[in-house]
């Protein structure tokens, strides 16, 4: 096919995938208000979405030779697809928590807005991108963060519930038909358990890719230093979780926590670093 129209193609397939989102988002929304415990709609969108942000991606990927991890707006992209995939999946498993599904999606959009109006401009793949290595150490960093992303909006229901039990409004949207504040910290500990797991794969992962590109496991630049600091912290909260057992409240806050900060190590610092490890999971 021309390049001009793969590179509309992908565009547009773009777009249908930000207008399903924002739909999916706003019928979770009216779902959670009207205290429904009626999400297929919802999740179709969403999984709507999902297929159409993959058509995007596999029409980027199929144009320019290279998988979505060069440029800012490759990284938006195919994050935008592994966090919605995640809430997906766990949505289709853990019918009991879908309204969790909506204070992350609320978030999301704004992610979504960034996506959109960032460059859109070709990338070439760096020499020292061109190893199987990569592609292993992104795949574990997307389950990862697919995993906070999960803990994330379970972290949320358990603040919010807590502030309308503070108001004297026990039966707060659709949340109050959930299970207890403390089953809920509990699947967010097995999923942040699990995005450890991961965590750690992706980081000897990584440390391999930077001895095949770099010729060194390990140079201490931001992007490695924080993510071993985004790993530290999460250690920290099973350890506390697991030895402590703080309120489902504080392992909320913790959770939140650990997720901004992955987020903006990921997301953020690469695109501002001058050291020689760029890109981002």
């Amino acid at each position: 096919m021309p390049t001009d129209f793969l590179a509309q193609a992908e565009d547009i397939w773009l777009i249908v995938a930000a207008i399903l989102y924002l739909g999916c988002t706003v019928l979770s929304v009216i779902a959670t208000i009207r205290r429904q415990n009626r999400f297929t709609a919802s999740l179709t969108l969403l999984g709507l979405a999902v297929a159409a942000n993959t058509i995007s991606i596999a029409l980027r990927w199929e144009r320019l030779g290279h998988g979505p991890y060069v440029d800012l707006r490759e990284t938006l992209t195919s994050g935008l697809w592994g966090y919605h995939l995640a809430l997906f999946l766990a949505c289709l498993y853990f019918k009991r928590v879908r309204p969790a599904l909506t204070p992350v999606l609320v978030l999301l959009q704004i992610m979504v807005i960034w996506t959109l109006l960032a460059s859109a401009n070709d990338s070439l793949l760096p020499v020292t991108y061109d190893t199987y290595w990569l592609t292993v150490h992104i795949f574990f960093g997307k389950v990862f963060i697919g995993c906070l992303v999960v803990a994330l909006g379970l972290a949320l229901v358990v603040l919010i519930r807590k502030r309308g039990l503070q108001g004297n409004t026990p039966s707060l949207f659709q949340f109050a038909s959930m299970p207890s504040s403390g089953s809920i910290d509990e699947l967010a500990f097995r999923f942040v358990l699990t995005g450890f797991v991961f965590e750690t794969f992706m980081l000897i992962s990584g440390a391999i890719w930077a001895q095949d590109a770099w010729g060194r496991y390990w140079d201490w630049d931001p992007l490695e230093v924080w993510s071993f600091l985004t790993w530290i912290s999460v250690a920290l909260y099973l350890h506390l979780r697991i030895t402590r057992r703080p309120t489902p409240e504080i392992g909320a806050v913790m959770v939140t926590s650990i997720f901004i900060l992955a987020f903006l190590t990921f997301f953020g610092l690469p695109f501002i670093s001058e050291a020689a490890h760029k890109g981002a999971v």
